[in-house]
Order: C-alpha cells, then structure tokens, then sequence
C-alpha cells in the first residue's frame, strides 16, 4: 500500500511541474500535537516565496479533494534549501561527487557523524572518501540523516 506521502506525490508531481518547478520532496510528519505536509520545490534559478504561494495556490484544493490525509495538518510549500535533506534514490544519484554529512543512529569507532565525497550507493550501504582520501562505506541502516553539505566560509 503506498503511503500518504507517495499518494500526495503521485497526485501533485505533475501540477508542480506544469508550472515549472520540479518536486524535489513530499514529507508527512507529526510535530507534537501538530501534523505537516511539507511539500520541497526546486527549480534552476531558485525558490523564492512567491513561487511558494503559486505552488500552494495550485495544489491545495487539489489535497482536499483527493483527501488522503484525515487528520487536521498544516501545507508547507518550499525550497528543499542549500543543505538539503537527500532521502531518495534520484537525490543520491544527482550528488555523486558531491560532498554530504552523515549522522548515524550509532557510533562507529566512536563517531557519529561522517562527511566526504558521495562516491556510490546501493540498497544496503553507501561509500564516501573523506578529506584523507580514505574511503568508508556506511550501513545505510545506520544512517539517520544525509545532506548535501555546504561550506559556509
């Protein structure tokens, strides 16, 4: 059975898209007392907030009616952001090469957090080459959070 967030997908990739954006990500998540739908939009040049409000504007109605989603939630409409969140297989592939941080659920040799070059990844793990040029493959099981990583100096 899909979940929520590949059923919202499915319904709105193609509106988001008619208008010139690409969906970069859907997520469905409870805050507290609070549910969100957070929809992350992508385009060449950028997001800027009245991208978000058309993208909002265009797809709301379109979420009500299908209602997939019982409880009351909160629409969120924007940039995935420089350090984006990469949790799909198309997200990983677009940033091989790319450097990316790492938190693990559990500490390897003492260290939770990693960060490199994503050189390859597969179901069961990923690979990355530190600043040393040592390479480390991971146990995606292990992974909680990656992000494209962006040097702020």
């Amino acid at each position: 059975m899909a979940s929520i967030e590949e059923k919202v997908q499915n319904l709105i990739e193609n509106k988001i898209e008619e208008l010139g954006y690409q969906l970069y990500d859907v997520q469905y998540v409870k805050e507290g007392k609070d549910y969100f739908l957070r929809i992350y939009i992508d385009k060449p040049e950028g997001i800027d907030l009245n991208d978000c409000e058309t993208v909002n504007d265009a797809i709301s109605d379109t979420l009500d009616e299908a209602s997939y989603i019982k409880e009351a939630y909160f629409l969120e409409v924007s940039s995935p952001g420089i350090e984006r969140v990469l949790r799909k297989e198309k997200h990983f592939e677009d940033n091989i090469g790319n450097v990316i941080d790492i938190k693990l659920f559990k500490p390897i040799d003492g260290k939770k957090e990693y960060q490199g070059i994503l050189k390859s990844f597969c179901e069961e793990n990923m690979e990355i080459e530190e600043e040393t040029g040592k390479n480390i493959t991971l146990d995606r099981k292990n992974i909680s959070l990656v992000k494209l990583h962006y040097n702020w100096d």
